[in-house]
């Protein structure tokens, strides 16, 4: 029998200890808990940029409305008015020079799929995104748009 029947065999550990695992794991959540929380923050800045793009877009098309017909769509004619020659109704402003093709090609959804609110009489224009929560008035991400802003 000599010295090698008589020396401990060394364990070998192979993998990893469940404790191990869970601290991975729990580690890893954390990391994805702090970055779902700052992409939250940017998405809603995201979205409030995106509004002022688009109502910088549509007062672009609606002063290129009031310079060819001499006043702006009136609140019943819309933001339609932009994209289709509006109806030539009895109370309705007439788009005497209505460019071929329309201002703009197509009315935007505001980035929470809410319509822009837009009031007009004709000669000044109010045109805003309620924000998030779609109602007038809030803060934050719930804060309106308004193009009178920019």
């Amino acid at each position: 029998m000599g010295d090698y029947a008589m020396t401990p065999r060394l364990k070998r550990q192979d993998g990893f200890t469940l404790i191990e695992i869970m601290v991975v794991i729990l580690i890893l959540g954390l990391l994805a808990t702090l970055v779902v929380q700052s992409l939250r923050g940017a998405t809603d800045k995201a979205k409030r940029t995106k509004a002022m793009a688009d109502i910088a877009e549509l007062k672009t098309a609606l002063d290129r409305y009031y310079i060819d017909n001499g006043s702006y769509p009136t609140t019943e004619q819309g933001l339609q008015a932009l994209v289709t020659p509006p109806s030539q109704g009895s109370n309705s402003a007439q788009a005497t020079n209505y460019e071929e093709g329309g201002y703009i090609r197509r009315i935007p959804l505001d980035p929470w799929s809410n319509p822009y609110v837009y009031q007009s009489d004709g000669n000044t224009y109010t045109l805003k995104s309620l924000g998030a929560d779609g109602a007038e008035g809030g803060s934050g991400k719930n804060a309106d748009i308004d193009a009178a802003q920019f």
